[in-house]
């Protein structure tokens, strides 16, 4: 059969995930009477409670004589280095733009990276049943992201691209802009054409193949993933593996699998240009090479963006520790981290002088926050600090990076917007009508200054603002910065909380925490009305006394608190605090418990 490798790429919830279903239903795979479960490609707890492609997925779909490798990629610009991996495997990519909403900063990113490798690109215009489509202007604000990315890249870029329009959730589409029904035959057609071309490789060398991925079965072990680049892979057949300091070792591939719907098919042989799924070897990390042993040729390492954000992980010291987690310890702790960075290469680990905390950099605190979301839910308890940037020092100036901040808000959140973002140094350079009531803003802003804004962003648009941005360099350091502008409320002794005390705080500020539950000295209980911290007794209770008043009786009622989320958590903390996280809790504290050693001023 003929082969081609396609990648799906879009910035987040343009609909690429629900396109892969259709693809997946209508090519044939599944029959008519099938259930198929919404976002099939979402495969993991998180992604399917956020709504979000975290990690990239494989899939396979037969199309007339061609088999076609779907790659389903993750649309989150913290996620950039799942996107990167997976251009390493492909021929083409699949561009999907939302019809109303436009190129935004992922888009640009994914495109620029496709761009540098030479890979046809085609583009399919999502959404264009929407009301409030913007097709044309859609479609030219892409042509001119493709010329100023060829500028900035110095390449030559082919503006012959083909332009499909459609919806995903619906199931069609087509070369006619106007067309809003049918079938995605065309697209399905239009994928097995000669507009993307079959893999570029050499069948009749010496084997070889580049790992872009790493799994794990429990029947198989550890699991290679990668590209065929030459010659021919076959089954109980020795092979040499390739790393980067160490010895060259060989190995014999005990199972060799290719992509087979949206499962695997175990095979004798596989041919240079596909995608194969090897095991044999535990050891293994992405980016080594695996050979024929008579011709030991390394492939060119994947190297990705480098992480923009560090974060210190410690484990939990605090007084309730042990209570509710089952790995408590700082070498079960590393090894969580040395495993997550062996599958993701956009993570980094590395020790501090302390043998309790270590530091993990990433792309952005959301990646962060899905990193130690899944550490927990495996039993864990730990502590993780304020999210920092990564600084640098060129020549002798102290440099840190920034990011364009691209805002799509309703016209009356403008003013509150713009005060919000000069807080935290941000410059406003442009803005334009967008929509009906609507305002597109983009911002030139220290990526410091991005870490916890999202729901400060949410609140001042009332949950009806689009918020991207993308990472564009290194640029002097813009001095100190609050965190957040207001104090916290601090427990100032170990106990049950009441709601008698909590009711008599209330006038002191917003609070996290519900009668009954435990608190101890140097915790958070909530968010002062003032800057400063104030330490508090929220486990006081009402004594009995022997004078009868008419406010004996009176009904406690304390508003509702926030969903005390990690991502909330690390949005919400300063560098004086830790988040401790545990399977059945999310607690905020002070690094200095003792209010005798801790300052309330900040």
């Amino acid at each position: 059969m003929k082969l081609k490798n396609i990648a799906i790429v879009a910035h987040v919830d343009h609909g690429k995930t629900t396109l892969v279903d259709q693809l997946l239903r209508q090519s044939g795979l599944f029959s008519a009477h099938e259930a198929l479960t919404e976002r099939v490609m979402d495969s993991g707890d998180l992604e399917k409670e956020r709504g979000i492609t975290i990690k990239a997925k494989n899939c396979a779909i037969r199309w007339q004589d061609t088999k076609i490798n779907l790659l389903d990629t993750p649309g989150h610009a913290d996620f950039g280095g799942e996107v990167e991996r997976s251009l390493m495997m492909v021929d083409g990519i699949l561009l999907l733009v939302d019809a109303s909403e436009g190129p935004l900063p992922q888009t640009r990113f994914v495109l620029g990276k496709a761009l540098e490798r030479g890979i046809r690109v085609a583009v399919f215009i999502n959404k264009v049943d929407r009301p409030d489509e913007r097709i044309d202007e859609v479609k030219n604000e892409v042509e001119d992201l493709l010329l100023e990315i060829g500028s900035n890249i110095g390449k030559d870029v082919d503006m012959d691209i083909t332009f499909m329009y459609g919806s995903g959730r619906t199931g069609y589409a087509s070369l006619d802009k106007d067309r809003r029904e049918g079938s995605l035959t065309p697209m399905l057609d239009f994928l097995v054409s000669d507009y993307f071309p079959a893999p570029k490789v050499d069948k009749d060398g010496p084997a070889q193949l580049l790992i872009t991925n790493l799994s794990y079965s429990n029947y198989l072990g550890a699991l290679m993933v990668g590209r065929i680049a030459r010659g021919t892979i076959q089954a109980n057949k020795q092979i040499l593996w390739i790393g980067k300091d160490e010895k060259p070792k060989t190995f014999k591939v005990t199972s060799l699998q290719i992509f087979a719907g949206l499962g695997m098919a175990t095979v004798d042989e596989a041919q240079a240009g596909e995608i194969v799924i090897l095991s044999g070897f535990e050891s293994a990390q992405i980016g080594d090479t695996l050979c024929d042993p008579q011709n030991p040729e390394a492939l060119e390492r994947i190297e990705v963006e480098p992480p923009t954000v560090s974060v210190q992980v410690s484990v939990n010291t605090g007084p309730m520790s042990g209570k509710e987690g089952e790995y408590l310890t700082s070498r079960r702790l590393e090894e969580f981290l040395i495993d997550a960075i062996r599958k993701n290469v956009s993570l980094k680990y590395e020790p501090t002088n302390d043998p309790k905390v270590f530091i993990l950099k990433a792309r952005g605190e959301l990646q962060v926050a899905v990193v130690f979301e899944e550490i927990r839910r495996e039993g864990f308890e730990l502590m993780i600090a304020r999210p920092q940037v990564i600084t640098k020092e060129i020549d002798g100036v102290l440099m840190e990076p920034y990011e364009r901040l691209v805002l799509d808000v309703p016209n009356e959140s403008c003013g509150t917007i713009t005060e919000k973002m000069a807080i935290r140094k941000g410059k406003l350079e442009a803005m334009s009508p967008f929509g009906e009531g609507r305002t597109r803003m983009e911002f030139h802003v220290p990526s410091r200054g991005l870490i916890g804004y999202r729901s400060t962003f949410l609140t001042d648009t009332k949950g009806q603002g689009l918020m991207s941005s993308y990472f564009t360099g290194y640029e002097p350091h813009v001095g100190k910065m609050l965190a957040r502008q207001n104090g916290a409320l601090i427990s100032d002794r170990a106990g049950k909380m009441t709601p008698y005390a909590l009711f008599n705080v209330l006038s002191s500020g917003k609070q996290f925490v519900m009668p009954t539950e435990m608190t101890y000295e140097g915790m958070v209980v909530g968010e002062s009305t003032r800057p400063n911290d104030l330490n508090l007794n929220v486990c006081r209770e009402k004594h009995l006394t022997s004078v009868r008043t008419a406010g004996k009786d009176e009904n406690v009622i304390l508003p509702p608190i926030p969903n005390r989320t990690l991502d909330w958590a690390l949005d919400w903390i300063d560098e004086d605090e830790w988040v401790e996280v545990t399977p059945k809790s999310i607690r905020i504290r002070k690094k200095e418990l003792d209010q005798n050693k801790r300052k309330v001023t900040r």
